[in-house]
């Protein structure tokens, strides 16, 4: 015979305390008493479906509380430590894609609205999978703040339907791209900033916080040290430590070739940063997009292009930096993937996700195997 679960009490009842899904004032859980006179399995029955109303809301806290005035309260607690950039990004789903929710209270919820929002934005794969992102971690601190159940998320969160969005392939500078780069007419701060992108990999925020105490100009080894970033918030901007974990700190070399106009470039400098506006001042958004453009527009002149008909076309920073990393991996395993992540500032995962292809093109192993087995 089956053990009963639950044992009577001092009076003769069967008794136990859940928890109903909210909280004392003082955080802890508030436990509702249950009681049964007729049997363990009649308690046992009641307490499963106290567990089960928890779970789908019945139990939270009441709030007239909207949508997107939870979804503005999230973005200030979870991201008000993240990037400008993040957190612009977060603000953009909640003003753009989720604002059409302003009269929809939290606890009303549902997974059509979810669907909606996406359904909205269709034509914009990537900013249905932002749209999805923030949706379910807005929903994941209403759970924790007990304004709807774990059931409801469940529910709302379940089969949502994303359209398919294929990443942009990462390319590396087309040789007429690096021949266009020895050859533009460039001002010595925008051949600073392409030398330093080239022969370094750097982020774009890492080259545009660069200082002249970030240079070492040693005969045999010259390098620079990368310690921080600049970040853009609006056309203002401000500089901040990049993280030191996962090799967020490290130093570069630096080639000869780069190293002999850098070590010019400086001397020239009146004040300590690299890139400034005219004033002095840290280097804005407008002010960089303008340098941008003139150097696009110059190197698409030296490839022999025009304005109307270029030769140069999707040209970034960024893109400087998969040249470089790109250029590193074709040399393993003469450098390794770990010495990649470090110089990159990256993590070996990272690394290996992004150019494994280009490991395994290099790689021959029918070859090797007839080298090292044969008889």
């Amino acid at each position: 015979m089956a053990k009963a679960k639950y044992k009577k009490n001092a009076r003769g009842e069967f008794e136990t305390k859940i928890w109903d899904g909210t909280y004392n004032q003082d955080g802890s859980k508030r436990r509702k008493r249950l009681v049964s006179k007729k049997s363990s399995a009649d308690l046992e029955r009641q307490v499963n479906q106290l567990k089960h109303d928890v779970e789908n809301g019945k139990y939270v806290h009441n709030s007239d509380m909207t949508f997107t005035d939870y979804a503005s309260q999230w973005l200030q607690t979870k991201k008000g430590v993240r990037e400008k950039n993040t957190q612009a990004m977060y603000r953009n789903i909640i003003n753009t894609h989720l604002s059409f929710l302003e009269n929809i209270k939290l606890s009303e919820i549902r997974n059509s609205h979810f669907q909606l929002a996406v359904n909205r934005a269709l034509d914009k794969p990537r900013t249905c999978q932002q749209i999805c992102i923030t949706f379910k971690q807005i929903l994941k601190m209403a759970v924790a703040d007990n304004c709807i159940g774990s059931g409801m998320y469940e529910m709302i969160c379940s089969d949502i339907n994303l359209p398919k969005y294929v990443c942009k392939e990462k390319r590396a500078l087309t040789q007429t791209e690096k021949d266009a780069v020895l050859k533009a007419d460039f001002t010595d701060r925008e051949k600073a900033f392409v030398f330093i992108i080239y022969s370094c990999g750097l982020r774009r925020g890492e080259a545009l916080a660069l200082s002249k105490f970030d240079f070492s100009f040693d005969e045999k080894n010259p390098a620079v040290s990368i310690t921080k970033a600049l970040i853009f918030d609006g056309n203002a901007s401000e500089i901040k430590p990049v993280p030191k974990t996962e090799n967020g700190f490290r130093c570069l070399p630096i080639p000869d070739s780069a190293a002999l106009f850098l070590k010019y470039y400086l001397s020239k400098l009146q004040g300590t940063q690299l890139f400034t506006c005219r004033d002095g001042s840290l280097i804005t958004h407008s002010s960089y997009v303008k340098m941008w453009a003139s150097i696009v527009k110059k190197m698409n002149h030296a490839a022999g292009g025009t304005d109307v008909f270029p030769v140069i076309n999707g040209l970034t920073a960024h893109i400087f930096r998969h040249n470089y990393c790109t250029n590193l991996c074709y040399q393993v395993p003469a450098v390794s993937i770990k010495k990649i992540a470090q110089l990159m500032g990256d993590t070996e995962k990272i690394v290996m996700d992004v150019y494994n292809h280009i490991v395994e093109e290099k790689e021959n192993a029918a070859a090797l195997i007839n080298d090292i087995m044969a008889l």
